[in-house]
């Protein structure tokens, strides 16, 4: 039976919390709290911990339990062998990792038709045993004489020697003690290494760097150990794991050899178990653990940039006029209202080959006139800065015009999300009413996204993909219920990461939406089919209703603490709505009295800020950038120049620049400052704005290096 208590010790020794902080926070996790909803609504019971903390903990007790039901399962099936002992199951209860307990397993794992159990089959066990003993004074052939037998297939010494060589060797592979040696020289020396297969030379350009490489498997960095597995992957390498065999051989032998006697066969023996048994399977999960390790890196870059993407600064409600750039097929414009309903679209063609000038300027002016429009999104991709410049010509007076990145926005408008949004505008429509919403509300418009195809990972396809989606969606989520939702506009898509719903209570809140009109309180929420308590519970603080006629229901004060407001209010001799346009008055307040069995000060003091800035958008206001003018494309670059530039990705070995050419530029990790910098993350973020020294330009293979360094 798993011992619940004994893990969530272990965890909170491993990560240096206080047991009374990591037990009532696994057992909110373990009855379908969310992670959003213990960090911001059950503070008292976790001891304020924050979300990185709190998902720590939920992963290390799935960890410790899968683990645990391992032992049990390898314990019941010894068991059921009947070769269950005493010692066996301390050392399976013991065991702090997979790897410990398969290796007691092992012997006891059911085999195919080995080497070994051929040459039992011929009677060799018994010599075998003898020489690995060691106790007899008699030499390996004289001893290896009476196993010679034709009948069973040994018809020489030779074929007796190899046989039991066989069969020590497999039991040596099995001594989980053994294993245990040669796994640290794995740790401390491994090293990896990659050659190209001679007959893709051609074809493998882009791996060039790996055609003959080597290096110590604890220093390859994440991107590059991914890069190398895609190249094997993909087969242009052939990639080897290994330590110095003399090394593990000696490491082997001064456990198993203790005299002369039998010390060549032995010496035989530990180089066939190396080589052919214990080398692949211990190769095998140091290349998995150094996977693992990989992915963490890569899917904590992924999640990193994919923070600063969604958290991005909205423009908010403004009626924008957004446009779709291109060349030969024009550009697709369309109008949204502050709501970012889609009002009108045309297309244009300000550009080569059809430079219809007039015609365009007619089209935009109209537009901007109509329908007042108070900000222009133009999208960053094809034809983007040409664009930019003929809109600027037109010389729009009090109208901020942004480009807009519009990684994934192709993806968007050829998605279910976007047909069933817009069933009767073509791809090109949908694609310009996201660039346009993406500057109203970043986030509410990129969670209808696939996060991976958005653009700001780190070899996103090659990673674990199950662990990367786990990962990337508790992001989304904590982005969404960090900023709060409109419970009255948000799409089903926006809802569906709102703590406590998913996709079906997403549904049917659209559903019920749309039958009975807009949500006038939080309490009507509870009405929505299926939605349980504990569901009401989770959700309830994240959204919000505007112009409510309880003002709490805007805020992200949670329903169940509205009694202490009022009762604040009430202390006050004022109403709800005094204390919000007046938060000073609570600083009267001496809020211990205020303090219940559930309730204690960090949410008191959570609903006394929320109060002083009711439904507060966490995300910073909104900033408009430029490019540097007279820099359209590549070919305009030049060594030296310094331009303005927006990061468009974070890596761990450097950050990608938007300059405004259509071609990134790298501003390699060493470039990044003149300090040193041992991770780019704690230099610059996706979104941030900065200003770049050209160092150089490869028209031809389209890569540009950047420096920071002033």
């Amino acid at each position: 039976m798993i011992q619940i208590e004994k893990i969530l010790q272990k965890i909170s020794l491993i990560l240096a919390l206080p047991l009374q902080k990591v037990k009532p926070t696994w057992e909110l996790l373990d009855t379908g709290a969310t992670i959003p909803f213990i960090a911001r609504y059950r503070k008292e019971m976790t001891g304020t911990l924050d979300e990185v903390q709190i998902a720590a903990i939920k992963d290390h007790v799935s960890e410790a339990i899968e683990l645990e039901k391992r032992k049990e399962f390898i314990l019941k099936t010894i068991e059921e062998q009947g070769n269950l002992t005493a010692e066996i199951s301390k050392n399976i209860e013991k065991a702090e990792s997979l790897n410990t307990l398969e290796d007691i397993y092992l012997p006891f794992k059911p085999k195919r038709r080995t080497k070994a159990t051929i040459a039992k089959e011929k009677g060799l066990e018994p010599l075998a045993i003898s020489i690995l003993s060691q106790v007899s004074n008699i030499g390996a052939k004289q001893l290896a004489l009476k196993y010679i037998n034709p009948a069973l297939g040994v018809t020489n010494l030779d074929d007796a020697l190899e046989g039991a060589r066989h069969i020590i060797a497999e039991q040596l592979n099995e001594k989980a003690e053994l294993r245990d040696k040669v796994r640290k020289l794995f740790q401390k020396n491994a090293i990896i290494s990659s050659k190209v297969i001679t007959s893709k030379k051609s074809e493998a350009i882009k791996f060039l760097d790996y055609f003959d490489w080597t290096e110590p498997l604890s220093k390859v960095p994440s991107h590059r150990l991914l890069a190398i597995r895609r190249g094997e992957n993909e087969s242009y390498l052939t990639v080897d794991l290994s330590i110095d065999a003399d090394l593990a051989a000696q490491v082997i032998g001064r456990e198993v050899i203790k005299g002369q006697l039998y010390s060549q066969e032995l010496q035989m023996a530990i180089a066939d178990c190396y080589k052919r048994l214990m080398k692949p399977s211990i190769e095998t999960e140091f290349r998995a653990l150094s996977k693992k390790k990989a992915d963490e890196e890569a899917i904590l870059v992924f999640s990193s940039n994919l923070k600063e993407l969604l958290m991005a600064s909205p423009l908010g409600e403004k009626r924008i006029l957004a446009l779709d750039p291109g060349f030969r097929t024009g550009c697709k414009v369309v109008v949204l209202n502050a709501q970012g309903k889609l009002e009108e679209y045309h297309n244009i063609f300000p550009n080569e080959p059809q430079k219809q000038i007039q015609q365009s300027e007619m089209i935009l002016k109209g537009l901007v006139e109509k329908y007042k429009i108070e900000a222009i999104a133009i999208g960053n991709g094809t034809a983007s800065r040409e664009t930019e410049a003929f809109v600027k010509k037109l010389n729009f007076q009090n109208i901020t015009t942004v480009m807009v990145n519009e990684s994934g926005a192709s993806i968007y408008s050829a998605s279910e999300v976007a047909r069933a949004e817009f069933p009767d505008q073509d791809i090109t429509v949908r694609g310009a009413v996201s660039i346009g919403r993406r500057l109203a509300d970043p986030l509410a418009e990129l969670v209808k996204l696939d996060p991976k195809s958005i653009g700001v990972g780190q070899y996103q396809h090659d990673v674990d993909q199950n662990a990367l989606k786990n990962t990337l969606d508790l992001v989304v989520m904590s982005c969404v219920n960090a900023v709060g939702v409109d419970i009255n506009t948000a799409s089903k898509q926006l809802l569906t990461y709102v703590s406590g719903l998913g996709p079906q209570l997403a549904q049917n809140i659209i559903e019920h939406r749309n039958k009975e009109g807009a949500f006038t309180s939080r309490k009507e929420i509870a009405k929505v089919a299926r939605m349980g308590a504990k569901a009401y519970e989770q959700a309830a603080g994240f959204l919000r209703i505007r112009n409510p006629k309880n003002p709490l229901d805007a805020t992200a004060v949670h329903p169940e603490s509205y009694a202490i407001v009022e009762k604040m209010a009430k202390d006050l001799k004022a109403s709800v709505s005094d204390l919000i346009s007046k938060p000073e008055r609570t600083k009267q307040l001496n809020l211990s009295t205020y303090c219940t069995e559930s309730i204690g000060l960090p949410t008191l003091r959570d609903i006394l800020a929320e109060l002083e800035k009711p439904g507060r958008d966490p995300r910073q206001a909104f900033e408009s950038f430029e490019f540097s003018s007279g820099i359209q494309e590549i070919k305009d670059l030049r060594e030296g120049m310094e331009l303005n530039g927006i990061v468009t990705n974070v890596t761990n070995f450097g950050a990608f620049v938007d300059i405004g050419v259509h071609q990134d530029g790298l501003v390699h990790i060493s470039h990044l400052s003149t300090t040193f910098v041992s991770d780019p993350k704690t230099i610059v973020k996706v979104n941030q704005k900065v200003n770049v020294r050209v160092l150089e330009v490869d028209v031809d293979r389209k890569r540009i290096a950047l420096s920071m360094k002033k």
